[in-house]
């Protein structure tokens, strides 16, 4: 099997060149330059939004695009390959659902119109731009929260750095609300196998719901870094009086409700359906944990996104006002 990945350098583009290489298929990355590509992947360096010149020649069996910003850069790409590709991959997002999507949504549920500049709309329209010229040969991966090593957002490395230092650590309540996340290297293992097997069309890419827990998520931080630390639950309404934000700066938690029914609360029997296996939260804590010390604990992050975590005065604040 002969894939490109577009991009391939960086968290879930470079989880698949690295499975692709670990399955012996023949990969090429396409890329910028900026970030060394992965081990037993070929080159081509070029850009996205302007120079795709590298791209005008080559076969392939299957490509995989990660893109998360102008759509216009997807069907550059896709137009630029018809023809010389069997297959094309777009990695999407669960936003691209009209909000607030229903507890338990399917790939039914409607969807954002493709025009605009906010994510999901921007989303969108990289999915229409991959449908529009591949149809039903475009598998459009719907993935949810993305966690595990190599990560560039920041939001687990910034959990496990937090509580790596100890002391008393604000953790967002209930301890049992169930979370559902996708690791990078599950995704990764997925989409090769849908490529292989044939399939298009979406998939909603996340592990089942209460996969894991805020509580087991931040215990199994505690393990794995050896951390003296002491979880300190506190009441959504004590987070929310507090005027801190869920997502940001309480990176992956959000409180009972609409913004957590939409974000772990999805329908992913289709994708379990075609194989999708997710491994333990615990292995994904450790993994990332293992990673993030081998690069000196500071983890890289995307420019267009904004930094995560929790101002260490606001968390000593609410700390003093709990009770248990």
């Amino acid at each position: 099997m002969e894939l490109l990945v577009l991009g391939g350098t960086e968290f879930v583009g470079r989880a698949v060149v690295e499975a692709a290489v670990g399955r012996g298929w023949g990969v090429t990355v396409f890329h910028r330059g900026r970030h060394p590509a992965p081990a037993g992947a070929a080159e081509l360096i070029g850009d996205r939004e302007g120079d795709l010149a590298q791209l005008a020649a080559g076969r392939w069996d299957a490509v995989v695009d990660t893109w998360s910003a102008k759509p216009g850069a997807v069907r550059a790409s896709a137009r630029a390959l018809e023809g010389r590709v069997g297959a094309y991959a777009y990695v999407s997002s669960g936003s691209v659902y009209v909000y607030p999507a229903p507890l338990g949504a399917n790939e039914d549920a409607p969807v954002v119109a493709g025009g605009g500049d906010d994510y999901a709309a921007v989303k969108r329209g990289g999915e229409l731009a991959a449908l529009g010229t591949y149809g039903d040969r475009a598998l459009l991966v719907r993935a949810g929260l993305i966690l595990g090593p190599y990560e560039n957002v920041g939001r687990l490395p910034w959990w496990l750095n937090r509580i790596a230092r100890g002391g008393d650590v604000l953790a967002p309540g209930p301890r049992d609300l169930p979370l559902q996340y996708v690791d990078a290297r599950d995704l990764a293992e997925w989409t090769l196998d849908a490529l292989a097997a044939g399939l298009g069309g979406p998939y909603n890419l996340i592990s089942e719901r209460g996969h894991t827990t805020m509580g087991e998520l931040l215990e199994k931080c505690v393990s794995v870094t050896g951390s003296s630390a002491r979880l300190r639950w506190a009441d959504p309404e004590v987070i929310a009086a507090a005027g801190i934000e869920p997502w940001t700066q309480l990176p992956v938690w959000l409180p009972p409700g609409e913004d957590h029914d939409a974000m772990h609360g999805v329908d992913v029997r289709k994708a379990l359906g075609a194989g999708l296996r997710c491994r333990p939260v615990g292995e994904t804590v450790a993994d990332t944990w293992e990673w993030l010390r081998s690069i000196g604990g500071r983890a890289p992050r995307r420019a267009d996104r904004p930094a995560p975590g929790l101002d260490p005065e606001v968390e000593r604040r609410v700390l003093a006002g709990l009770t248990d």
